[in-house]
């Protein structure tokens, strides 16, 4: 699957400088959430980044991230609600337009959904993983709470039941208030979230294929009780930090499965470029979805006969 798809990382669906944090205008400056003029803002950051494939060019096609642009092959991403309000429950709507302009109303579903929608700050600090609801006419809705006031990016990923491939369409979406970024969590192998402790093992690779384990630990002992979530023990985003670049990401076979099993989960990822990325691993425990995020950098590609050793070309 590509992002989602050959997932699917971010996003993140992430540019040739990577900073500790991203700002949109100055660093602290009110968004107005006036919106006369209506329509949606162009795809940002459109031009590949170092790393990514160049128009024409076929080599890199593997390692090309999704998101960046909100018209792709046919298809367009027309965000109706491009600006609400910080810290209020808002509702979202969205159309995907075929070629003709005309909303698309059959899709072909993946991780047992038809859409995946992905809410990301350009910091990369707020994340929400979303599966709205579609009517009749094609329109797609789904409500959020964003807490921080600023700019975030929309990430559509779907496939058309037309189509043999996935695409992954991004949005900017604004988010009122004054902004004052915050940077970028520093790198680090080790998340804690609603006390369950996931830690990291292994290396992002620009360029090139490389594998990330995640294991799950509650109260010091490995969770056993990881219940299947979106096909697999766990579900994996990837961001680029910067642009919000939408990458590759394959689960492992092994993390699928219909009973419990853990403590870990495993999946492949390709990198488009080196720099920083943040990664959301979403895992299931008694019903409930958990969210641990990671900051890594992305290093050099590993020699062609490491990357054969571990059948990765």
């Amino acid at each position: 699957m590509r992002p989602l798809h050959k997932i699917g990382a971010f996003g993140a669906a992430l540019a040739a400088s990577f900073t500790a944090a991203y700002g949109i205008g100055d660093a602290v400056s009110p968004i107005s959430t006036d919106t006369e003029g209506g329509g949606h803002e162009s795809a940002a950051h459109s031009s590949p980044a170092p790393g990514d494939a160049a128009p024409g060019d076929t080599s890199a096609a593997d390692t090309s991230p999704g998101g960046l642009q909100i018209s792709e092959d046919g298809y367009t991403l027309d965000l109706r609600t491009p600006r609400v309000r910080a810290d209020e429950p808002s509702t979202l709507r969205f159309v995907i337009r075929d070629a003709d302009g005309r909303p698309v109303t059959d899709y072909r579903r993946e991780h047992e959904k038809d859409l995946h929608l992905i809410l990301a700050s350009r910091d990369l600090t707020t994340y929400r993983h979303l599966h709205p609801t579609r009517s009749a006419d094609g329109t797609w809705t789904t409500t959020a709470t964003l807490p921080d006031p600023g700019g975030y990016r929309v990430l559509a990923d779907f496939t058309p039941a037309a189509e043999p491939e996935g695409l992954t369409l991004g949005a900017d979406l604004a988010v009122s208030g004054t902004y004052a970024p915050d940077p970028l969590p520093a790198p680090s192998t080790t998340a804690t979230v609603d006390g369950y402790t996931v830690t990291l093992d292994g290396t992002l690779r620009a360029g090139g294929e490389s594998d990330l384990i995640f294991t799950v630990h509650r109260d010091g002992k490995p969770a056993t009780d990881l219940q299947p979530y979106l096909g697999a023990y766990g579900h994996l985003v990837a961001l680029r930090s910067g642009d919000l670049a939408y990458l590759h990401v394959h689960p492992h076979e092994e993390a699928r499965g219909s009973t419990p099993s853990g403590p870990e989960v495993a999946f492949s990822a390709t990198a488009p470029s080196e720099g920083a990325y943040r990664l959301f691993l979403d895992f299931k425990v008694g019903g409930e979805v958990h969210t641990a995020a990671f900051t890594v950098r992305a290093g050099e590609r590993a020699p062609a006969a490491e990357q054969q050793e571990h059948g990765h070309e």
